[in-house]
């Protein structure tokens, strides 16, 4: 603030010129005064703020408004702005005397601002104080007046406000205690079905509310998997900027150790022709010393003559005698006289010119190499050639292969060319279609290729200069295709199993791996429960736990990697299982559509031109059976019709095949036949048979082979009555066999639990 005496001084002309322009000059005295009453006005309007809103409490207690209006919040419950936007337009004189209320509300702030203008403004003279006091008591009886009329007005109409609220508030409890039930998919909020038959939602489209939140949690999982997705897309992203930051990073540590490299090579000529033209300058300056050397010293040989010829010269001519001055130049004096010296010795030419110039040649330094160096900085070279790596293990499908390679280098490359080719052990193998792809990686999968087959790979590296030679070639291998399980030569019992395969490549493969998965009634019934690597044959077997259920599976195995599985397989371990061997089969005979069922129509010429294997019976209609090569004890039953004559029993696999079964030692059958008088059974062994009577004709006939025990036992399955047993130590496992000696049909059956009854 300015000091008070700047108020009165004349510096205050140029402060506030057009203030002072209307008031005159004062004296220094009265400015004083005036700033001390002014400051007494400013504390002035405080306490008259102060004694106003006392007196307003007073009158308000005095009237009871108070009281009225916290009943009025106590009913209201804060919901006094409901009230007040529902009321009904026709109360005005209500709404009248609630503004009267406000009004006062504003006019006791009205009352306020007086002080605070006061201290906003310059300080007043005495008039305009009294002024102002005078309008502020006229204030406090208009507002005193107000709030007696405001308190009787708010008294009148607070019972009608408190009545409506409650009803209000019944109101929105009724509507609380109905909660949504339906979804308005136009508004996109839960409704009442209320609202959807009689409300403001009739004609909207409304769904059930648990539907619309499983489609709403549906729609989320959707955008959230889209969410996923753009995430999964931004990391890759990512990963990609960050590998090319450090391709960047490597890329200018190259071009830095490239720029290095060269400036050093610049400047190594740069001093190697800077040394060899410094060495040159030394020698030409040498041979110029030499030679003006030389020819000083040569000019000092001649001087040193002329001065000795001129010190004899004037001793000469200062000798008086003059005979002894003839004597002197006649040709006794010292073989020549002096004069012929003198004469010779001015004959002799003196080479008065320069041997050598004192300017230097020219010499220029050669900066055509460092010119190459620096023009080849940005000139990058071809690359080396890249280093592939041999096959990994399992890295290969039945299709595909994947090829790696390896650059051990710093040279800049912008991309790889792979090539490959089948390898083909015929001669013209190399009139092989070459296949050339570009990548940009050090990798590469390479997919339509053909299963268990060899290739061949290079690869070279290339750049804007050129092609790098080829890497040296690599043979990498497919994996082997699935093999293919031959169902009709399974053969199973209780505790184990046969299986075999074949293979559908052309190529051998490494080794053969079979998956087995005990199925039961649970979900996981694909989990492996054994797996029997290392199988170097098209057959394994398998030992299994009895009465259980088995899905098997083969994969073949190369250095490529593992094939898919091949069609599964399912293995009861109920009782033995057998096929049926339609190689050893007579022609006459027909096995049926379900393999276990053979039928003869004609027999009028058993030994037909038809077709015949070399492995098929010639004399008899008969067939066998898969070899049974499991210890241990095996069940089968034979289903025959009671006029039809037949044979069943075992056989060795070199049984002869233009024989009759039975009639030789390496089979062992049961034979029917119809006389006119009986139904007559044979038990044959080499032609012979025991002298047996069956009274009741078998309709089912249980063989039961014991090869522990060395016995071979026939049941009447259907009263389970034991026929015959032949007790002979087999020396080799045998084959179920069946023969047809009338036109009818056998029914096999196989994979049976051994009856109890059996056990003899």
């Amino acid at each position: 603030f300015y000091h008070m005496d700047l108020y009165g001084s004349k510096e205050r002309f140029d402060i506030f010129p057009e203030e002072l322009s209307g008031r005159g000059d004062r004296s220094l005295g009265d400015k004083r005064r005036e700033a001390a009453l002014s400051s007494e006005k400013v504390q002035h309007p405080q306490e008259v703020g102060y004694d106003l809103e006392k007196e307003v409490a007073e009158l308000a207690k005095m009237y009871g408004l108070d009281e009225d209006r916290e009943k009025e919040l106590e009913l209201l419950g804060g919901h006094l702005e409901k009230v007040e936007s529902r009321r009904p337009p026709a109360r005005t004189e209500k709404a009248g005397s609630q503004g009267s209320i406000n009004n006062t509300s504003k006019s006791s702030s009205s009352v306020k601002d007086p002080s605070q203008s006061t201290k906003q403004q310059g300080l007043p003279d005495e008039a305009s104080q009294g002024e102002n006091q005078s309008k502020a008591r006229a204030d406090d009886e208009a507002e005193s007046n107000i709030w007696s009329r405001g308190g009787l007005s708010s008294g009148g109409m607070s019972d009608e406000w408190n009545s409506q609220a409650v009803s209000e508030e019944v109101e929105e409890e009724e509507e609380e205690e109905e909660a949504a039930d339906v979804f308005c998919s136009t508004c996109r909020i839960p409704i009442r079905a209320f609202d959807k038959l009689f409300g403001e939602h009739k004609d909207h489209e409304v769904a059930q509310l648990p539907s619309a939140v499983e489609s709403e949690k549906e729609e989320i999982h959707k955008n959230m998997c889209k969410l996923e997705e753009k995430i999964a897309q931004m990391e890759n992203v990512a990963s990609h900027l960050e590998e090319i930051f450090i391709t960047v990073e490597e890329n200018f540590g190259r071009q830095e150790d490239n720029f290095e490299v060269h400036y050093n090579d610049a400047v190594q000529v740069l001093a190697q022709k800077y040394e060899e033209q410094l060495e040159a300058l030394g020698e030409e300056k040498r041979q110029k010393l030499e030679a003006l050397y030389e020819q000083l010293v040569n000019c000092g040989k001649h001087l040193d003559s002329c001065k000795e010829l001129t010190d004899e010269t004037q001793e000469l001519f200062l000798e008086n005698d003059k005979a002894e001055f003839m004597k002197v130049n006649s040709f006794n004096y010292l073989f020549f006289p002096y004069n012929y010296r003198l004469e010779e010795f001015l004959k002799k030419e003196v080479d008065l010119e320069l041997s050598t110039l004192p300017d230097f040649e020219e010499r220029v330094i050669d900066v055509s190499e460092v010119e190459q160096l620096m023009s080849s900085i940005n000139a990058i070279p071809a690359p080396c050639a890249p280093v592939i790596n041999p096959q990994a293990p399992n890295a290969a499908t039945g299709t595909s292969l994947r090829v790696c390679w390896g650059l051990f280098s710093d040279d800049t490359v912008e991309c790889y060319q792979l090539c490959y080719k089948p390898v083909s052990n015929e001669r013209h193998s190399d009139e092989q279609a070459e296949h050339t792809l570009k990548v940009k990686e050090t990798y590469c999968t390479i997919a339509d290729l053909l299963p268990n087959t060899q290739y061949e790979f290079w690869v070279s590296a290339l750049n804007a200069s050129g092609v790098s030679p080829p890497s040296e070639r690599a043979v990498y291998v497919t994996a082997p295709s699935p093999p293919t399980i031959k169902n009709k030569k399974i053969r199973s019992c209780e505790n184990a199993a046969l299986v075999c395969w074949e293979s559908r490549d052309i190529n051998p493969v490494d080794s053969y791996t079979v998956e087995l998965s005990k199925l039961t009634d649970e979900e996981n019934d694909d989990i492996i429960t054994e797996s029997i690597v290392g199988i170097p044959n098209c057959e394994v077997l398998i030992h299994l736990q009895p009465t259980q259920k088995y899905r098997i599976c083969v994969r073949a195995q190369n250095l490529g990697g593992s094939s898919e599985r091949s069609e599964p397989v399912l293995i009861h371990t109920t009782g033995t299982c057998f096929y049926l061997n339609e190689d050893t089969a007579h022609p006459l005979l027909a096995i049926l559509d379900d393999g276990f069922t053979i039928s003869c129509d004609e027999l009028e010429n058993p030994e037909c031109d038809l077709p015949v294997y070399d492995n098929s019976f010639t004399r008899c209609i008969a067939i066998l059976g898969s070899l049974i090569p499991f210890p241990g004890k095996h069940y089968w039953e034979v289903e025959v019709e009671e006029d039809t004559e037949y044979r069943t029993g075992v056989a060795f696999e070199n049984t002869p095949r233009h024989g009759h079964l039975g009639a030789n030692n390496s089979s062992w059958c049961m034979r029917h036949i119809i006389t006119p008088s009986r139904h007559k059974y044979e038990f044959l062994h080499s032609g012979m048979t025991p002298d047996i009577r069956i009274t009741i004709p078998p309709r089912r006939i249980g063989i039961l082979l014991d090869y522990e025990n060395c016995r071979l036992s026939f049941f009447n399955a259907d009263i389970a009555q034991h026929l015959h047993t032949f007790n002979s130590h087999f020396q080799h496992y045998v084959h179920p066999c069946f023969a047809l000696e009338t036109p009818g049909i056998l029914r096999i059956h196989t994979g049976i639990t051994t009856p109890p009854w059996t056990a003899l």
